[in-house]
């Protein structure tokens, strides 16, 4: 088959990892994969697999116009890639590429290819107001109508996919999020976990640092409920780096806590702390929890998606508290200290989000959508003949 992905560039998100990696995967099975870039810079260019990228060229004095204007940009250069190249199939990776399959839908009519949408973030949200929450439910309810197939991570957000995009039984398909690899789970699956020292724990978390994680409650909440000889380590980058880092000042941890920015991969990381720390508001299925249970490490987490209680296997990996909970979060880093968790349940729960079996669902899954867009082609061309032919019987 002939794959095309939309991606924005090669700036660090766990959507845009996860693509690259099934890409990676598909063209090892033998397919045509193309990455089609918005931007071919950003800071995991040097981590990218060696794929087939596809872009359109720009004068460096608008490459910053094009990274504010990311999403019409992508919409353009998607659009110029379709024209000139036929695809078989189209994969929009997230739940923010959703605008780009839709502005092909209108720009290509029934012309534009079969296209799968993955779900990679939480259809509930309750950041938003009233009114946007609103309008968003009516944008969802749009998708449903405009993808061919709508893959959720779980089967808890199967029900949440079906109930928010209005999307028929047959368009919803599960498969797990495909995080690690199968030679990184064994790397993983040898850490060696031992009780932490009665002087202090060691907590670690990563992610953007963007208002969605709300790291601001994780200080809040550490400077509560933390000891004088607990640390916390938090890796990952972005705009609220500096507010931040400002907070653990005023919160007087600033000793306790570094801040590392981007790191490449967390596994050293996860080999050298007691316990991983997640406070978002909302997700869709945190990548960075199914690296912690493949390490075997415990979980603190916010109730922030469909598939927590699943994935910390109902308090048996870890401990999950409501969503913007301060209180509730603090008492949870105080637990931690006597949460032992089940190492070899939490890589079991892991190891259902490999990647070289989710790859191969996927394919299966875009033959089948191939194959039923190509039924209903030829379905729509026989009525189109017979057509004429009925007609001219009425007249005589």
């Amino acid at each position: 088959m002939r794959i095309a992905i939309p991606i924005h560039s090669f700036e660090p998100g766990g959507v845009e990892r996860v693509a690259l990696g099934l890409a990676a995967q598909w063209r090892e099975a033998g397919h045509e994969v193309t990455v089609v870039l918005g931007r071919p810079g950003g800071a995991g260019l040097c981590s990218a697999p060696a794929l087939d990228y596809w872009s359109l060229p720009t004068r460096p004095r608008f490459q910053q116009a094009t990274a504010s204007w990311r999403t019409p940009w992508m919409v353009h250069t998607l659009y110029s890639f379709l024209i000139e190249n036929r695809v078989d199939v189209v994969f929009c990776p997230g739940n923010t590429y959703a605008v780009i399959g839709a502005a092909m839908k209108l720009l290509m009519g029934h012309h534009a290819p079969p296209m799968l949408l993955k779900i990679s973030n939480a259809l509930h949200r309750p950041d938003m107001s009233g009114a946007m929450r609103r309008g968003y439910g009516a944008w969802l309810r749009a998708q449903g109508g405009l993808f061919d197939s709508l893959v959720a991570l779980s089967e808890p957000m199967r029900r949440e996919v079906r109930e928010c995009m209005l999307a028929q039984p047959r368009q919803v398909e599960v498969i797990a999020n495909p995080i690690l690899n199968r030679r990184r789970l064994i790397q993983l699956g040898r850490i060696e976990r031992r009780a932490p020292s009665a002087w202090g724990m060691r907590y670690l978390a990563a992610g953007r640092l963007a208002p969605q994680k709300n790291f601001a409650l994780m200080l809040r909440a550490f400077a509560a409920g933390a000891r004088a000889g607990d640390r916390l380590t938090i890796a990952g980058d972005g705009p609220e780096r500096g507010p931040l880092e400002a907070l653990a000042g005023s919160l007087g941890i600033a000793g306790q806590v570094a801040f590392l920015g981007h790191v490449a991969t967390i596994d050293p990381l996860l080999a050298e702390h007691d316990a991983l720390l997640l406070s978002s508001d909302y997700e869709g299925l945190p990548g960075v929890v199914v690296e912690a249970l493949a390490a075997g490490m415990p979980i603190l987490a916010t109730d922030c998606c469909v598939s927590m209680a699943s994935l910390l296997d109902h308090g048996r990996t870890g401990l999950m508290v409501p969503v913007r909970c301060q209180d509730g979060f603090a008492q949870g880093i105080a637990a931690l200290r006597d949460l032992r968790g089940d190492p070899t349940r939490a890589r079991a729960v892991a190891a259902h989000y490999e990647l070289e079996g989710a790859a191969r669902r996927y394919l299966d899954l875009m033959r089948a959508v191939v194959s039923r867009r190509e039924a209903e082609r030829r379905r729509d061309l026989a009525l189109s003949t017979l057509a004429p032919c009925r007609s001219l019987r009425r007249s005589q």
